[in-house]
């Protein structure tokens, strides 16, 4: 094949084929004496996608003689493209967080001189709730709380309640945010709870209320509306507050109703 056929076929440019060639990394099956012609054997897409994914991987040209001219067969290659793939989505997944981050921001900022929603004022019952406890940053709630929910409805899986209502409560620390996962246990089930859980008593009581719908993403939005609300009508927060997920999985986000609540002492 001529340089150019090879160059489309291998994804590269004729200048990458050449200095490839200049530095010995990749030399063409045949060069034409007469007319300098460089010519490559169909057999030479192997070693050029080879050095192409490893290029990718982050090696230097020189690394990459060196792995070449040592051998490095397709099972090797392709594991360390899977590990490489893997933190691609990784990445991607964690910039695709901040960005949803940086856009609530924004509409926070462009909400700040409108009239604040209205809420709901109510007596909350009190509630017995299993679940699990840890403490984070603001950052990493998006991964980490549908972690703890998930682990928590395997945890209670075997004792046959429902999980149709899932309950969090927020309280922030200096070493962070107090976060707590879990759903609503009859004493039945309290009284023998599996191992891994904890039993919590939310208090009854006053609350300011509102309700968020569609993607967790912009749930600040909510809140920030809420306690502006909150405390223009004269209220004072008090306690944690708490996240009622009315509907949540197996339903897309864009389709999730929460009850947000801000006990207030009156």
């Amino acid at each position: 094949m001529l340089i150019g056929d090879f160059a489309r076929l291998g994804q590269v440019s004729v200048r990458m084929l050449r200095h490839y060639d200049a530095i010995g990394l990749l030399t063409p099956a045949r060069v034409d004496p007469w007319t300098g012609y460089r010519t490559y054997a169909p057999e030479q897409l192997g070693a050029l996608n080879r050095i192409v994914a490893l290029r990718d991987l982050g090696f230097g040209l020189d690394a990459i003689g060196e792995i070449v001219a040592g051998g490095i067969d397709a099972g090797q290659l392709q594991a360390m493209l899977r590990l490489r793939q893997a933190q691609i989505e990784e990445d991607v997944r964690v910039a695709s967080t901040r960005l949803a981050a940086v856009e609530s921001r924004l509409r926070m900022i462009e909400k700040e001189k409108t009239v604040p929603v209205d809420l709901v004022l109510k007596t909350l019952p009190a509630q017995r709730v299993a679940g699990i406890r840890a403490t984070m940053t603001h950052e990493e709630f998006v991964p980490r709380i549908g972690e703890m929910f998930g682990r928590v409805a395997d945890l209670l899986a075997p004792t046959g309640i429902s999980l149709e209502t899932s309950v969090a409560t927020y309280d922030e620390g200096e070493a962070g945010v107090d976060v707590f996962t879990g759903h609503p246990v009859p004493d039945s089930v309290a009284g023998a709870l599996p191992d891994g859980l904890v039993l919590v008593d939310l208090p009854g009581g006053r609350a300011a209320c509102g309700v968020h719908l569609g993607e967790m993403a912009s749930i600040g939005e909510s809140w920030q509306e809420l306690y502006r609300a909150t405390l223009d009508g004269g209220h004072t927060p008090a306690g944690p507050c708490r996240e009622v997920y009315l509907r949540s999985h197996p339903h897309p986000q864009s389709d999730w109703v929460t009850e947000l609540q801000q006990p207030v002492a009156d």
